[in-house]
């Protein structure tokens, strides 16, 4: 989970031009937040690593989970 996720993209789509898409503001976030991808990223393979044997849960990778809460949020904030 990324905290203040809502003040970040806005950070992340105030630096881009007026056109973007999903992956625009996915790179920008990285560029800016470099500490919360690898936070997420490393979230991610601790519950990979945690999962019982023979059991699964499906999850998303990181870059899947983050451009989903990229989307989610454009939408919800859609002008």
């Amino acid at each position: 989970m990324i905290t203040d996720q809502e003040e970040k993209f806005n950070k992340a789509i105030a630096s881009l031009d007026e056109k973007y898409q999903v992956q625009d503001v996915f790179n920008k976030f990285i560029a800016l937040f470099p500490e919360d991808w690898k936070k997420h990223k490393i979230t991610y393979s601790k519950f990979n690593r945690s999962k019982q044997f023979g059991k699964t849960i499906p999850l998303p990778k990181p870059e899947v989970s983050l451009k989903k809460m990229i989307q989610v949020w454009m939408m919800k904030n859609k002008k």
